[in-house]
Order: structure tokens, then C-alpha cells, then sequence
């Protein structure tokens, strides 16, 4: 049976310490205002485990993309939230498919259209509480080998998240990522990022680049 260790810690729109960069000054330790766990207003018991994404064929996974990007030139991403997987795409052909984890319910991946702002090999991840740093080394750190980030921004976050209630105050970043926990994967379960298998984002990091569009659909 599956038990749900989806703590706080992991993939909070990751918090993740990256080599320092001018726009994600605001996940590194000494600037990160910290994310807290809140005490409830009232005991509420785990959410049931999301279930994994139903397989559909091409043609289904195609038919959500918008007739703008089929002709868009070039090579791009695009996540399909419905269906928790990230398509590949050049000049408006599908090249590839992957499953993804994506944000749960309170808590989801932005929809938008994006552009890779940063990419990092083997990052290090900081416990937004804490202050723990996990290295590459470490087989617990919870953005895998590679980090692709797509978005950030200031508001602040808040709710619960299937376990706990928690108040971010601060910057938060999403990215694709890979993660420890494969059985995650075409779950909704993250707070904002997407969890790839490592073999996937090791491949679709050597695809991208700085610039290279995101496009996440609802």
C-alpha cells in the first residue's frame, strides 16, 4: 500500500537553493522569509493519495493544444495539467511525451505561457524551514539531477496541501525537476513544480535552453 510522504519540504514551488542568480535571490537561505506549517484550525486527517493519470493516445494529447502553437516554429514545451504530461514539440509536431507530477488540489502548476529562465545540473535543495541543504549526493533531495525553471513570483502562498496547512510568505520558483519518489509521477501531488522520471528531465535538458517556450495548460 502507498503511504503518502509528501512532507512540506518537498518541492514547496521550489525552494530550492540554486547558484546565485539576479531573479532567484529569493530562494537562497539568507533571503527566503521562511514557510511555515501553520497550526490548523481544526485536526483533518491526510487526503486520500491522487490517483495516477489515465494513458492517452496522441491524438487526445494533441487535441488540447491551442492551433497557435502547432504552428509555432522551433522546439517547445508544453504541460498538460488534465493529463499530468509534458509534450515536446517542433515546429508544431509532437516529438515526445513524458508523465508528470504536477501541483495538487490548492496548489497547482501555473497555467500560462513561460519561457526556461534557468537551468541547473545537479542543484542543491534547501529545507525552507530548516535550512538543510541537500546536495547532489544525497539521495533524498527532492529535485533530482536536473532543475529547468519556468516561473516565479512574490505573492505568497497558503492552504492545505493534503497534509498540513502552510503560510509561504515570500518569492516562490516552479520548474521542472526530477525527483526521488518515481511512484509520484502522473499524480498531482507537488506544491507548484513538476516532477519528472530522471531519465526524462535528463533528456529534456539537454533539449532546452534559456528561452526555450513553456506553455502549462489547465
Amino acid at each position: 500500500m502507498l503511504q503518502r510522504i509528501l512532507p512540506a519540504s518537498i518541492g514547496l514551488l521550489a525552494l530550492a537553493a540554486l547558484p546565485s542568480l539576479p531573479w532567484l535571490r529569493s530562494v537562497h537561505a539568507a533571503d527566503v522569509p521562511q514557510a511555515e506549517a501553520s497550526e490548523a484550525p481544526t485536526q483533518r486527517e491526510p487526503d486520500p493519495i491522487p490517483p495516477l493519470a489515465a494513458p492517452v493516445s496522441d491524438a487526445v494529447s494533441m487535441a488540447r493544444v491551442p492551433e497557435d502553437l502547432l504552428q509555432r516554429v522551433g522546439l517547445q514545451l508544453v504541460l498538460d495539467r488534465q493529463h499530468r504530461q509534458l509534450l515536446v514539440l517542433h515546429d508544431g509536431l509532437l516529438t515526445r511525451r513524458f508523465p508528470a507530477a504536477v501541483g495538487t488540489v490548492g496548489w497547482e502548476t501555473p497555467a500560462g505561457r513561460f519561457r526556461v529562465m534557468q537551468m541547473v545540473k545537479e542543484p542543491v535543495w534547501t529545507h525552507p524551514v530548516s535550512g538543510e541543504l541537500l546536495g547532489p549526493e544525497e539521495a533524498t533531495n527532492p529535485l533530482g539531477s536536473r532543475w529547468i525553471g519556468f516561473y516565479r513570483d512574490c505573492k505568497g502562498r497558503e492552504g492545505w496541501d493534503g497534509e498540513q496547512y502552510l503560510d509561504i510568505d515570500g518569492c516562490t520558483v516552479a520548474g521542472f525537476h526530477g525527483t526521488p519518489y518515481r511512484w509520484t509521477v502522473g499524480r498531482a501531488v507537488s506544491h507548484g513544480c513538476v516532477r519528472l522520471y530522471e531519465e526524462n528531465v535528463q533528456e529534456i535538458f539537454e533539449m532546452v535552453r534559456v528561452g526555450t517556450p513553456v506553455t502549462v495548460l489547465p
